[in-house]
């Protein structure tokens, strides 16, 4: 999207302020739903998605960008593939005094992708990617654990990442609540079951069925 310049554009539906200024409606939304999808979609394609004219689709995510919504572009990998197929939860506590040295000894560890400042029985949660189970040891043990400001760890191990998106947004969850209500497991044993849809009936309730019958 090197090639957008700047528009005059306008959209209308709710909105709420963000940034330094822009107001923030559902057309930037849908704007900012199609680029989690493909980031490097035309200008041509968001604006045939999203439904709006090519020149409001450049205005509006020059605006994104200028205001700060969207912060950066960036590629996302399999760090399987690159040798790094160990990723570790790392709570630590912090001895209260020391934070800006821990900062500034954490900033230095290039192994580290996220840490976050966390509330509840440990201060912060790094998040590190290694390629075995030792580097992560070691990494615990003799650089974490040699740092002053920390006064201890607890390392937990991520099996499996179920999911992760790139970002969520307040439409997203607009959206679930429009959806139709799921039916319960009582709906579904009345037998008011919709037409071209199948009802499991279990053996037990199967063979009263049967006897009710004779």
């Amino acid at each position: 999207m090197s090639d957008i310049s700047s528009h005059g554009g306008s959209g209308g539906g709710p909105s709420g302020r963000i940034g330094i200024g822009l107001d923030l409606d559902a057309t930037h939304l849908k704007i900012l739903e199609v680029l989690r999808e493909n980031g490097r979609i035309s200008v041509s394609s968001l604006a045939e998605r999203v439904g709006i004219s090519r020149a409001n689709a450049y205005t509006r995510f020059e605006a994104l960008r200028a205001d700060g919504a969207i912060k950066r572009f960036t590629a996302e990998i399999d760090h399987v593939r690159t040798g790094l197929g160990i990723t570790a939860l790392i709570f630590v506590t912090v001895r209260q005094q020391m934070w800006r040295q821990f900062r500034a000894e954490l900033a230095r560890m290039p192994e580290v992708e996220y840490c976050a400042i966390t509330t509840g029985q440990h201060d912060a949660m790094i998040q590190v990617r290694m390629a075995d189970v030792a580097e992560v040891h070691t990494m615990v043990t003799d650089r974490l654990a040699n740092i002053p400001a920390v006064k201890a760890t607890e390392t937990v191990f991520i099996l499996d990442e179920v999911l992760r998106r790139p970002y969520v947004l307040p439409s997203d969850r607009d959206r679930e609540r429009t959806r139709a209500p799921r039916r319960t497991v009582q709906e579904e044993q009345r037998g008011d079951v919709p037409l071209g849809k199948m009802r499991f009936v279990g053996a037990a309730e199967g063979r009263a069925a049967l006897r009710k019958d004779d």
